[in-house]
Protein backbone atom coordinates (compact mmCIF):
# COMPACT_ATOMS: atom_id res chain seq x y z
CA UNK A 1 0.00 0.00 0.00
CA UNK A 2 2.97 2.49 1.22
CA UNK A 3 4.51 1.58 -2.06
CA UNK A 4 1.21 2.47 -4.49
CA UNK A 5 0.92 5.71 -2.51
CA UNK A 6 4.43 6.41 -3.23
CA UNK A 7 4.04 5.82 -6.33
CA UNK A 8 1.11 8.11 -7.04
CA UNK A 9 2.89 11.02 -5.43
CA UNK A 10 6.20 10.70 -7.82
CA UNK A 11 4.10 10.64 -10.89
CA UNK A 12 2.03 13.34 -9.22
CA UNK A 13 5.73 15.05 -8.54
CA UNK A 14 7.05 14.67 -12.30
CA UNK A 15 3.76 16.10 -14.07
CA UNK A 16 3.72 19.11 -11.83
CA UNK A 17 7.15 19.79 -12.71
CA UNK A 18 6.58 18.58 -16.28
CA UNK A 19 3.53 20.95 -16.00
CA UNK A 20 5.71 23.92 -14.67
CA UNK A 21 8.52 23.86 -17.32
CA UNK A 22 7.69 26.50 -19.99
CA UNK A 23 9.93 26.82 -23.32
CA UNK A 24 9.75 30.43 -25.11
CA UNK A 25 9.61 31.02 -28.09
CA UNK A 26 11.38 33.62 -29.97
CA UNK A 27 10.00 36.79 -30.03
CA UNK A 28 8.21 35.89 -27.00
CA UNK A 29 8.37 36.92 -23.76
CA UNK A 30 6.59 35.87 -20.56
CA UNK A 31 5.88 38.06 -17.30
CA UNK A 32 6.75 36.28 -14.10
CA UNK A 33 4.96 36.94 -10.92
CA UNK A 34 5.83 35.15 -7.35
CA UNK A 35 3.04 35.82 -4.81
CA UNK A 36 1.09 38.20 -6.95
CA UNK A 37 4.55 40.19 -7.32
CA UNK A 38 6.14 40.95 -9.65
CA UNK A 39 9.38 38.74 -9.96
CA UNK A 40 11.15 38.47 -13.75
CA UNK A 41 10.45 38.51 -17.40
CA UNK A 42 11.69 35.30 -18.87
CA UNK A 43 12.94 35.67 -22.53
CA UNK A 44 13.67 33.17 -24.84
CA UNK A 45 14.59 29.70 -23.51
CA UNK A 46 13.97 26.67 -21.23
CA UNK A 47 12.60 28.08 -18.11
CA UNK A 48 11.13 26.16 -14.22
CA UNK A 49 8.21 27.87 -12.75
CA UNK A 50 7.88 27.29 -9.11
CA UNK A 51 4.34 25.22 -8.23
CA UNK A 52 1.87 27.19 -6.39
CA UNK A 53 4.63 30.33 -5.77
CA UNK A 54 5.09 31.51 -9.33
CA UNK A 55 2.57 32.16 -11.95
CA UNK A 56 3.04 33.38 -15.83
CA UNK A 57 0.90 36.91 -15.59
CA UNK A 58 1.04 37.68 -19.56
CA UNK A 59 2.71 36.39 -22.89
CA UNK A 60 3.80 39.09 -24.75
CA UNK A 61 5.04 38.85 -28.56
CA UNK A 62 8.20 41.61 -29.00
CA UNK A 63 7.21 41.55 -32.94
CA UNK A 64 5.94 44.46 -34.49
CA UNK A 65 2.32 44.39 -34.71
CA UNK A 66 -0.65 46.41 -36.84
CA UNK A 67 -3.83 47.81 -35.77
CA UNK A 68 -5.81 48.91 -38.33
CA UNK A 69 -8.72 51.10 -37.19
CA UNK A 70 -12.09 51.54 -38.50
CA UNK A 71 -13.24 55.32 -39.71
CA UNK A 72 -13.42 57.57 -37.28
CA UNK A 73 -15.91 61.09 -37.43
CA UNK A 74 -13.73 63.85 -37.30
CA UNK A 75 -14.32 67.63 -37.93
CA UNK A 76 -11.82 70.08 -39.68
CA UNK A 77 -11.22 73.88 -38.35
CA UNK A 78 -13.27 75.32 -41.40
CA UNK A 79 -16.69 72.46 -39.36
CA UNK A 80 -16.37 69.32 -42.27
CA UNK A 81 -17.04 66.11 -40.63
CA UNK A 82 -15.52 63.68 -42.40
CA UNK A 83 -14.46 60.34 -41.81
CA UNK A 84 -10.82 58.83 -41.09
CA UNK A 85 -9.21 55.52 -41.04
CA UNK A 86 -5.96 55.12 -38.72
CA UNK A 87 -3.05 52.33 -39.31
CA UNK A 88 -0.84 51.98 -36.04
CA UNK A 89 2.50 49.97 -36.30
CA UNK A 90 3.79 49.55 -32.71
CA UNK A 91 6.28 47.15 -31.04
CA UNK A 92 6.40 45.79 -27.24
CA UNK A 93 9.76 47.05 -25.95
CA UNK A 94 8.99 46.10 -22.41
CA UNK A 95 7.23 43.70 -20.85
CA UNK A 96 6.74 44.55 -17.94
CA UNK A 97 5.44 48.39 -18.34
CA UNK A 98 3.19 46.37 -20.95
CA UNK A 99 1.70 44.38 -18.17
CA UNK A 100 1.83 46.69 -15.41
CA UNK A 101 1.49 50.05 -17.11
CA UNK A 102 -2.37 50.26 -18.56
CA UNK A 103 -5.20 48.25 -17.78
CA UNK A 104 -6.30 46.94 -21.64
CA UNK A 105 -3.46 48.61 -23.63
CA UNK A 106 -5.01 47.67 -26.91
CA UNK A 107 -8.43 49.57 -26.34
CA UNK A 108 -6.36 52.34 -24.64
CA UNK A 109 -4.58 52.76 -27.92
CA UNK A 110 -7.39 52.51 -30.08
CA UNK A 111 -8.78 55.24 -27.67
CA UNK A 112 -5.80 57.38 -27.75
CA UNK A 113 -5.39 57.24 -31.40
CA UNK A 114 -8.72 58.52 -32.00
CA UNK A 115 -8.76 61.33 -29.77
CA UNK A 116 -5.22 62.21 -31.04
CA UNK A 117 -6.59 62.25 -34.57
CA UNK A 118 -9.78 64.98 -34.05
CA UNK A 119 -7.11 67.28 -32.53
CA UNK A 120 -4.66 67.24 -35.39
CA UNK A 121 -7.73 67.60 -37.88
CA UNK A 122 -9.12 69.88 -35.57
CA UNK A 123 -6.77 72.70 -35.99
CA UNK A 124 -6.45 72.28 -40.31
CA UNK A 125 -8.85 72.97 -42.80
CA UNK A 126 -10.03 70.66 -45.60
CA UNK A 127 -7.62 71.48 -48.02
CA UNK A 128 -4.76 71.05 -45.68
CA UNK A 129 -6.50 67.80 -44.37
CA UNK A 130 -6.46 66.47 -47.64
CA UNK A 131 -3.27 67.56 -49.17
CA UNK A 132 -0.89 67.22 -45.31
CA UNK A 133 -1.07 63.65 -44.82
CA UNK A 134 2.61 63.21 -44.58
CA UNK A 135 2.11 66.03 -41.53
CA UNK A 136 -0.62 64.18 -39.68
CA UNK A 137 1.35 60.50 -39.59
CA UNK A 138 4.71 62.45 -38.36
CA UNK A 139 2.07 64.75 -35.80
CA UNK A 140 0.56 61.59 -34.59
CA UNK A 141 3.47 59.03 -34.25
CA UNK A 142 5.32 61.58 -32.27
CA UNK A 143 2.35 61.74 -29.62
CA UNK A 144 1.29 58.36 -29.82
CA UNK A 145 5.03 57.38 -29.22
CA UNK A 146 5.20 60.17 -26.37
CA UNK A 147 2.13 59.28 -25.02
CA UNK A 148 2.75 55.07 -24.74
CA UNK A 149 6.52 54.59 -23.64
CA UNK A 150 5.44 54.43 -19.86
CA UNK A 151 3.13 51.22 -21.45
CA UNK A 152 6.15 49.38 -22.88
CA UNK A 153 5.19 50.29 -26.72
CA UNK A 154 7.48 51.57 -29.20
CA UNK A 155 5.08 53.44 -32.06
CA UNK A 156 6.89 53.29 -35.21
CA UNK A 157 4.93 54.46 -37.44
CA UNK A 158 1.43 55.88 -38.28
CA UNK A 159 -0.52 55.74 -41.64
CA UNK A 160 -3.88 57.84 -42.92
CA UNK A 161 -4.92 55.09 -44.86
CA UNK A 162 -8.48 56.78 -46.03
CA UNK A 163 -9.80 60.56 -45.30
CA UNK A 164 -13.83 60.52 -47.19
CA UNK A 165 -15.12 63.85 -46.71
CA UNK A 166 -19.19 64.31 -47.43
CA UNK A 167 -20.96 63.21 -50.53
CA UNK A 168 -21.44 66.55 -51.33
CA UNK A 169 -18.14 67.85 -50.89
CA UNK A 170 -16.91 65.02 -52.55
CA UNK A 171 -18.99 65.63 -55.69
CA UNK A 172 -17.63 69.16 -55.39
CA UNK A 173 -14.17 68.80 -55.51
CA UNK A 174 -14.85 66.23 -58.37
CA UNK A 175 -15.99 69.48 -60.42
CA UNK A 176 -13.61 71.58 -59.45
CA UNK A 177 -10.97 68.70 -60.66
CA UNK A 178 -12.68 68.54 -64.18
CA UNK A 179 -12.93 72.03 -64.13
CA UNK A 180 -9.23 72.51 -63.42
CA UNK A 181 -8.37 69.97 -66.04
CA UNK A 182 -10.07 71.35 -68.56
CA UNK A 183 -8.39 74.75 -67.93
CA UNK A 184 -5.40 73.02 -68.59
CA UNK A 185 -6.63 71.36 -71.53
CA UNK A 186 -7.46 74.76 -72.99
CA UNK A 187 -4.12 76.47 -71.99
CA UNK A 188 -2.37 73.10 -73.41
CA UNK A 189 -4.01 73.98 -76.61
CA UNK A 190 -3.89 77.46 -76.76
CA UNK A 191 0.36 76.99 -76.15
CA UNK A 192 -0.06 75.12 -79.43
CA UNK A 193 -2.19 76.75 -81.40
CA UNK A 194 0.71 80.10 -80.19
CA UNK A 195 3.44 77.52 -81.01
CA UNK A 196 2.33 76.29 -84.69
CA UNK A 197 1.16 80.28 -85.68
CA UNK A 198 4.71 81.03 -84.63
CA UNK A 199 6.24 78.44 -86.61
CA UNK A 200 4.34 79.74 -89.57
CA UNK A 201 5.09 82.90 -89.45
CA UNK A 202 8.49 81.90 -89.04
CA UNK A 203 8.66 79.90 -92.27
CA UNK A 204 6.81 82.57 -94.18
CA UNK A 205 9.25 85.06 -93.03
CA UNK A 206 12.22 82.90 -94.20
CA UNK A 207 10.52 81.90 -97.55
CA UNK A 208 10.12 85.64 -97.87
CA UNK A 209 14.03 86.33 -97.44
CA UNK A 210 15.18 83.61 -99.75
CA UNK A 211 12.43 84.93 -102.38
CA UNK A 212 13.88 88.28 -102.02
CA UNK A 213 17.49 86.86 -102.31
CA UNK A 214 16.42 85.27 -105.34
CA UNK A 215 15.28 88.52 -106.20
CA UNK A 216 18.32 90.41 -105.79
CA UNK A 217 20.31 87.89 -107.31
CA UNK A 218 18.69 87.73 -110.14
CA UNK A 219 18.75 91.31 -110.30
CA UNK A 220 22.22 91.81 -110.02
CA UNK A 221 23.33 88.93 -112.91
CA UNK A 222 21.10 90.60 -115.00
CA UNK A 223 22.39 93.81 -114.47
CA UNK A 224 26.27 92.47 -114.44
CA UNK A 225 24.98 90.86 -117.67
CA UNK A 226 23.44 94.12 -119.35
CA UNK A 227 26.91 95.77 -118.08
CA UNK A 228 29.17 93.53 -119.89
CA UNK A 229 26.87 93.43 -123.14
CA UNK A 230 27.36 97.34 -123.10
CA UNK A 231 31.29 97.20 -122.61
CA UNK A 232 31.42 94.91 -125.09
CA UNK A 233 29.45 97.10 -127.42
CA UNK A 234 31.79 99.43 -126.10
CA UNK A 235 35.04 97.77 -127.01
CA UNK A 236 33.03 96.88 -130.80
CA UNK A 237 32.48 100.97 -131.15
CA UNK A 238 36.28 101.54 -130.24
CA UNK A 239 37.40 98.85 -132.70
CA UNK A 240 35.26 100.20 -135.46
CA UNK A 241 36.39 103.59 -134.97
CA UNK A 242 39.96 102.59 -134.88
CA UNK A 243 39.43 100.56 -138.12
CA UNK A 244 37.76 103.44 -139.89
CA UNK A 245 40.28 105.83 -139.10
CA UNK A 246 42.82 103.42 -140.57
CA UNK A 247 41.14 102.99 -143.37
CA UNK A 248 39.64 106.14 -144.41
CA UNK A 249 41.90 108.70 -142.56
CA UNK A 250 41.22 111.41 -144.68
CA UNK A 251 37.03 111.03 -145.38
CA UNK A 252 35.36 112.67 -142.98
CA UNK A 253 31.86 112.20 -144.40
CA UNK A 254 32.31 108.10 -144.35
CA UNK A 255 33.31 108.56 -140.74
CA UNK A 256 30.56 110.23 -139.80
CA UNK A 257 28.19 108.37 -141.55
CA UNK A 258 29.59 105.12 -139.97
CA UNK A 259 29.66 106.65 -136.17
CA UNK A 260 25.77 107.28 -136.63
CA UNK A 261 25.18 103.97 -138.21
CA UNK A 262 26.96 102.13 -135.42
CA UNK A 263 25.12 104.93 -132.20
CA UNK A 264 22.14 103.27 -133.65
CA UNK A 265 23.39 100.05 -133.62
CA UNK A 266 24.69 100.32 -130.05
CA UNK A 267 20.61 102.01 -128.78
CA UNK A 268 19.36 98.79 -130.81
CA UNK A 269 17.53 100.71 -133.96
CA UNK A 270 20.02 98.82 -135.96
CA UNK A 271 21.38 95.80 -136.55
CA UNK A 272 24.28 95.64 -139.48
CA UNK A 273 26.73 98.84 -140.60
CA UNK A 274 26.33 100.49 -143.99
CA UNK A 275 29.48 102.40 -145.34
CA UNK A 276 29.06 104.18 -148.82
CA UNK A 277 32.46 103.72 -149.80
CA UNK A 278 34.21 103.87 -153.11
CA UNK A 279 37.37 102.90 -151.99
CA UNK A 280 38.87 99.64 -152.81
CA UNK A 281 39.06 97.25 -149.57
CA UNK A 282 36.54 99.28 -147.78
CA UNK A 283 33.43 96.79 -148.36
CA UNK A 284 35.55 93.96 -146.54
CA UNK A 285 35.69 96.57 -143.67
CA UNK A 286 32.08 96.93 -143.92
CA UNK A 287 31.09 93.44 -143.63
CA UNK A 288 34.16 92.77 -140.82
CA UNK A 289 32.10 95.38 -139.13
CA UNK A 290 28.95 94.64 -139.41
CA UNK A 291 29.35 90.86 -138.41
CA UNK A 292 31.29 92.59 -134.85
CA UNK A 293 28.31 94.48 -134.23
CA UNK A 294 25.89 91.34 -134.98
CA UNK A 295 28.09 89.34 -132.50
CA UNK A 296 28.23 92.62 -129.64
CA UNK A 297 24.65 93.59 -129.82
Amino acid sequence: MGVIILGIVVVFALLLIIKNIHVVQQSKAYVIERMGAFSTVWEVGLHLKVPFIERVAKKVSLKEQVLDYPPQPVITKDNVTMQIDTVVYFQITDPKLYTYGVEMPMVAMETLTATTLRNIIGELELDQTLTSRDVINAKMRTILDEVTDPWGIKVNRVEVKNILPPADIQSSMEKQMKAERDRRQAILQAEGSKRSAILVAEGEKEAAILRADAEKQARILKAQGEAEAILQVQKALAESVQMLNAACPNDQVIKLKALETMKEAADGKATKIIIPCEIQGLAGLATSLTEVMKKDV
